[in-house]
């Protein structure tokens, strides 16, 4: 994603909270047009070599601009990404909104400029140990937003009118532990809520399941500003290679809090983070992870190929042949695609509230893709029946 607004360009890899970030950047860099700025993402080998791509190109685009490599990658990849001839300088991930390390006017940090949907950043950094995952070497350790902060940054996209606010995070469900009293995040969403009578939607980014806590788990089920849309870092679907992987998780956990959800919430949508051919996978622990795809409903699959990544224990386990994992991967993206096929199907002239973006489409309560009418003014909400459903957008 590259920057047309006012300021310096900044392409943004990876995650809402890079999106995030990478807004903030762009406000604290105001007025700095010869400068581009890569934030990086490095939670695979394919992200990696996509930030790679997007330096090069970036430097044949504009061969005179100081251009500046920020992100995860620039922790974790960091001598090769700065032996890289196109680089002219790389910012710690950890130190990318500190004007200092920008050379910049030391002043308070800007919030971002408005969004259909606004994306919050709640907390960053991780304490967990996944074994497969290098991003408490490119995040470091978990740190919460205070509540006063966080409504601070809503009303700030509220007085813009913004349709719709995404709460986010490297891992959500960790909010809260590091603050006084160790509030749970289900506290913050509240505060949000009763906050701001005002707010039409609130949306999740993805969770752990596991660290779902009652007060959250009963928003969901009942608050209908809290979108019914739940997307899981599941990982896998076998209980050996979960613990594999040092999630804490199991397979029955995510089972259990789908179908108590659905039992409140009929409507909600399931969403999940699945990774394809994570070392010692057999065939039978594949089919596993397909099954959950079946067993949950997933609608909004996001699959990932495993890719070894630096410094981390499943790098060093068996590896599964790399021909067996693309065709895993594939796999589990079909599957994944008739479950949203069916789904989209099944919405067919049901009665959706639609945010509007500006490209034509926008997104229901349960993050289905519809179509808008092109007089649509983006960020508004118009109430929609869909009579078809055509190339994974409703019509």
């Amino acid at each position: 994603m590259t920057s047309t607004s006012p300021g310096p360009d900044v392409i943004s890899l990876g995650c809402r909270l890079n999106i995030s970030e990478s807004e903030r950047i762009r406000a604290m860099l105001a007025g700095e047009r010869d400068i581009v700025v890569v934030n990086s993402c490095a939670v695979t080998s394919e992200a990696v070599r996509q930030t790679r791509q997007a330096i090069r190109k970036v430097r044949r685009a504009r061969p005179d601009a100081r251009l500046m490599v920020t992100g995860c990658a620039a922790d974790v990849e960091r001598e090769q990404l700065a032996a890289m001839s196109e680089v002219d300088g790389l910012v710690p991930n950890t130190e990318k909104l500190d004007p200092r390390a920008w050379n910049a006017p030391e002043k308070s940090l800007p919030l971002p400029p408005l969004h259909t949907r606004a994306f919050v950043a709640v907390q960053n950094g991780c304490d967990h140990a996944c074994t497969f995952c290098v991003i408490p070497q490119g995040r470091g350790p978990s740190r919460s937003q205070p509540i006063n902060a966080v409504l601070h940054e809503v009303e700030h996209h509220l007085a813009q009118s913004a349709g719709e606010v995404v709460l986010t995070g490297v891992d959500v469900t960790s909010w809260g532990y590091d603050l006084p009293g160790r509030p749970p995040l289900g506290k913050l969403v509240q505060a949000v809520l009763d906050s701001f009578p005002e707010l039409p939607r609130l949306r999740m980014s993805s969770l752990d399941g596991v660290e779902i806590d009652p007060l959250l788990f009963e928003l969901f089920a009942d608050e209908p500003r809290l979108m019914p849309h739940l997307h899981l870092s599941l990982q896998h679907g076998h209980d050996l290679i979960l613990k594999r992987m040092k999630r804490r998780h199991s397979r029955g956990d995510a089972v259990r809090l789908v179908e108590q959800l659905r039992a409140r919430r009929p409507d909600i949508a399931i969403g999940a983070d699945l990774i394809a051919g994570f070392p010692t996978e057999s065939e039978a622990m594949h089919e596993a992870n397909r099954s959950i795809i079946r067993e949950l409903r997933i609608v909004h699959g996001h699959i990932f190929p495993y890719s070894p990544r630096p410094n981390t224990p499943a790098a060093r386990m068996p590896q599964v042949d790399k021909a067996k994992i693309r065709r895993r991967a594939a796999e589990l993206r079909a599957d994944a695609a008739d479950m949203r096929s069916d789904w989209l199907q099944a919405l067919v002239g049901s009665r959706l509230n639609v945010l509007a973006e500006s490209d034509g489409t926008g997104y229901a309560e349960n993050f289905a893709r519809v179509s808008v009418p092109s007089d649509m003014p983006r960020g508004s909400i118009l109430a929609m029946t869909p009579v078809e459903a055509v190339e994974g957008i409703l019509q």
